[in-house]
């Protein structure tokens, strides 16, 4: 070996040994361990090890009974055990689907990172709607996607369907047709199947679908500074309106609620929705702004599409 290769591989070493390694916690469903890896590709290009801390919620433990995600509570039962692990100091940094945040953070963590956002729409799978059945049954766990498909076929029946996107999918066959969202098809490589591809003018998404929201404690201001590296600020400033919207209505994913906001150079437009849960009424507006003001835009919105009607739907939902 010459002379300069021991002095590289010392030099190797040395890097190796100061890699700053992040745990993350996650749960451990495919699509979250693929997002966990993402997010662990990401830093490792600015010399990051990721390692995952495997976390158990309150969503995962209710899986198997099949039991509706609203009657259980649906705002963050998919997030807050991974949110107090991360609190506890079991973690460094939280993992999530951002459609499953609870609208407001807790106090003592920050959403420090979306990453570049992926596709935002749903898709039939199955069929697609106008072929449907007169009375077609369609499986979704989903409130937001019963509204919006009801308001659109007033004849179809729904039928509760949870579990993870493999679960979901070997059940379609029991169905006319089963609703998921597109993105996790995708990251999981279930490209083969056959439906619909729903445009956001026929299904506004949830909240933050598409995107992967990275959560840290407030006061680590250097895991905050890694995250910043990997951080997209489109993807990051179109969450944030959809969440600002969300916090002011007082909903989650247990309720009719829809958004979809939209970053055009500087210019940020928001659309969305609040429903009846037969799909009998919906109330949809849309504004557009600067992007810096982005969260007041979403709050105002909300306070429009309660003006409109939103608010006579929420209080007869929650009655």
């Amino acid at each position: 070996m010459t002379e300069a290769g021991p002095r590289v591989a010392k030099e190797r070493r040395q890097s190796r040994s100061s890699r700053r390694v992040l745990r993350a916690a996650t749960r451990s469903s495919p699509l979250a361990r693929w997002q966990t890896a993402d997010v662990a590709a990401r830093l490792a290009t600015i010399g990051v090890d990721v390692v995952e801390v495997l976390v158990d919620t309150l969503g995962d433990r209710t899986q198997a009974t099949n039991t509706p995600l609203h009657s259980i509570g649906g705002q963050g039962i998919f997030a807050k055990e991974i949110q107090a692990a991360v609190l506890a100091g079991d973690a460094d940094i939280a993992v999530h689907s951002a459609k499953d945040l609870p609208a407001l953070t807790p106090a003592g963590l920050c959403l420090a990172c979306v990453p570049v956002r992926g596709d935002v729409r749903d898709i039939l799978v199955g069929s697609s709607v106008h072929a449907l059945r007169l009375g077609a049954v369609v499986a979704t766990g989903s409130v937001r996607r019963r509204a919006q498909l009801a308001h659109m076929r007033a004849d179809l029946q729904f039928a509760e369907l949870r579990g993870n996107v493999g679960t979901r999918l070997a059940k379609a066959a029991n169905f006319d047709a089963i609703v998921l969202a597109l993105v996790p098809l995708e990251r999981l490589g279930f490209t083969d199947v056959v439906g619909e591809i729903l445009s956001t003018n026929v299904m506004l998404p949830m909240i933050g679908q598409g995107a992967i929201a990275v959560e840290c404690r407030a006061d680590d201001e250097f895991t905050m500074a890694l995250l910043a590296e990997i951080d997209d600020a489109a993807a990051h400033a179109s969450v944030a309106c959809e969440r600002a919207y969300l916090h002011r209505l007082g909903g989650g994913c247990d309720l009719p609620v829809a958004a979809l906001a939209v970053l055009s150079g500087e210019v940020i437009s928001l659309e969305a929705l609040v429903a009846a849960t037969d799909g009998s009424s919906i109330v949809r507006r849309s504004v557009s702004g600067h992007v810096m003001d982005g969260e007041s835009l979403g709050a105002a919105l909300a306070d429009e599409i309660l003006a409109a009607g939103g608010s006579a739907l929420l209080d007869a939902l929650r009655s």
